[in-house]
């Protein structure tokens, strides 16, 4: 028997400009429920967040949700979830997101998310992880940080083999097929 497998999907509290990224949430949400996956993410109800919670509960999906205490009212957090997990800070919240999941996805987003991406994909540059980071490049919005790490890899910041060890995606589709050939 082929145990659970969970997706972590970092993104961002706020919708954002485009309505194509609330978009891509829902359709995240709703593949991660017809895979038969377990949504792990930051248990608010708010921007791509919520987007992506609603779409995967509304389908069926499992779901995590791991929020701090300071963020219940600001999040709204949810509280329909199959499991929820209230931490006492931000850093506890990424590990236990994290140690709960055998994927990291990261959508469109603002500070927080980069601090998870770049969280995650420093564990990996050091070591402690082989988990498959996958960024959601929905209308290229991740085209800059790509640059940014580029430029760092050629100032000589970092080894080349940083770039490998996150894969930009530009749709959901495109995505679910990533992960599904992870998890088989």
């Amino acid at each position: 028997m082929t145990s659970l497998r969970s997706v972590c999907v970092f993104c961002g509290s706020r919708p954002g400009l485009s309505p194509d990224y609330a978009t891509a949430a829902r359709a995240l949400g709703q593949g991660i429920a017809d895979h038969g996956w377990r949504l792990v993410y930051g248990a608010g109800d708010v921007g791509l967040m919520g987007e992506v919670a609603r779409a995967a509960l509304t389908a069926g999906a499992r779901t995590m949700g791991v929020i701090p205490t300071h963020l219940m009212g600001k999040e709204q957090g949810k509280r329909d979830l199959g499991q929820l997990v209230i931490t006492e800070d931000m850093h506890e919240r990424k590990k236990v997101m994290f140690m709960n999941s055998d994927a990291i996805v990261v959508l469109p987003g603002g500070a927080g998310s980069l601090d998870e991406f770049f969280e995650v994909l420093t564990w990996r540059q050091i070591g402690l992880h082989t988990k498959p980071i996958f960024l959601l490049d929905t209308g290229g919005y991740w085209q800059p940080l790509i640059q940014l790490v580029d430029h760092v890899i050629d100032q000589g910041f970092a080894e080349a083999h940083l770039r490998h060890a996150f894969t930009a995606v530009p749709d959901v589709p495109g995505l679910l097929a990533r992960l599904d050939a992870e998890f088989t």
